[in-house]
């Protein structure tokens, strides 16, 4: 009776677990149909979800009449900028807070926690000034400095978490046979916490491709963003929903590749570190 039980109860959890997937992917699927559809079957009433009209006009259209390929490298510079520059920073960081017996460093954590929850339009106009100020605005330097500022901090509390589960006796050991503080972290430490980096890393990355609103106030028309591209779709005269959901996938294809290859080592990542201490 248990048996048979517990093999029910294990088929109800993969349905439920189904149908929870398909409904999160219904947006996706939205984007996919719609970028095949004429703008007036978009909305048809009632929704044609599989027979409708097909077409390759959206792609085509978006292909050759927008700066798709410029707003992908600019959100691939400016992710990959912001990415190693947070992982620059926020590594060394939150080793060097896990390792310090230094209670008041330790507390310093939480700046960084704070930090996030900081909202960022709240921080929009002082850094627009200073860009200004500096003449950055419309660079690329701009866009990566602010985002490092938020990336940057979730890198540090992190890390911080991840090193502080990782044994010191392993460093001691080192330490012992006359390997520096610094060789201790970059040859024992940080192998041994790669999957907290990928994962970190990978925050990064989705925050900083996925930024709208740092990227509408602080880039020109030569660094756009993907996010801008989409926004793009919208006029006065028309919303273009089928180049619209065109410009979605080619901004979500990227991030879902990135993801998907990085996905083990971001659950390892996050269950071990950013949970713990």
């Amino acid at each position: 009776m248990m048996q048979k039980r517990s093999k029910f109860e294990q088929f109800l959890l993969t349905v439920i677990t189904i149908l929870v997937v398909l409904f999160f992917m219904l947006p996706v699927f939205w984007l996919v149909t719609t970028s095949f559809k004429f703008g007036r079957e978009a909305f048809a009433i009632p929704p044609k979800w599989l027979l409708f009209e097909f077409t390759w006009r959206n792609y085509t259209e978006v292909l050759a009449t927008t700066k798709i390929g410029l707003y992908l490298t600019n959100s691939l510079i400016i992710s990959a900028g912001a990415t190693i520059l947070s992982l620059v920073l926020g590594v060394p960081a939150g080793y060097a807070i896990a390792r310090s017996g230094s209670r008041l460093l330790n507390m310093s954590a939480y700046f960084f926690l704070l930090l996030l929850m900081v909202p960022p339009v709240a921080m929009l106009i002082p850094f627009y000034l200073i860009m200004r100020d500096l003449h950055l605005l419309g660079s690329y330097a701009s866009l990566i400095i602010l985002d490092t500022v938020f990336d940057a901090a979730f890198v540090v509390w992190m890390m911080r978490s991840y090193f502080a589960d990782v044994p010191k006796e392993i460093e001691e050991a080192a330490l012992v046979d006359g390997a520096s503080r610094f060789a201790a972290f970059w040859r024992v430490a940080l192998p041994l916490s790669i999957p907290g980096v990928v994962a970190a890393a990978l925050y990064v990355i989705i925050f900083s491709w996925n930024d709208f609103l740092f990227a509408l106030m602080l880039t020109s028309p030569a660094t756009k963003t993907i996010p801008l591209g989409i926004l793009a779709s919208f006029s006065a005269v028309e919303i273009s929903w089928g180049r619209m959901a065109v410009m979605c996938l080619f901004a979500i294809v990227p991030a879902l590749v990135i993801s998907l290859f990085l996905n083990r080592y971001f659950i390892q990542g996050v269950t071990m570190g950013a949970t713990k201490g």
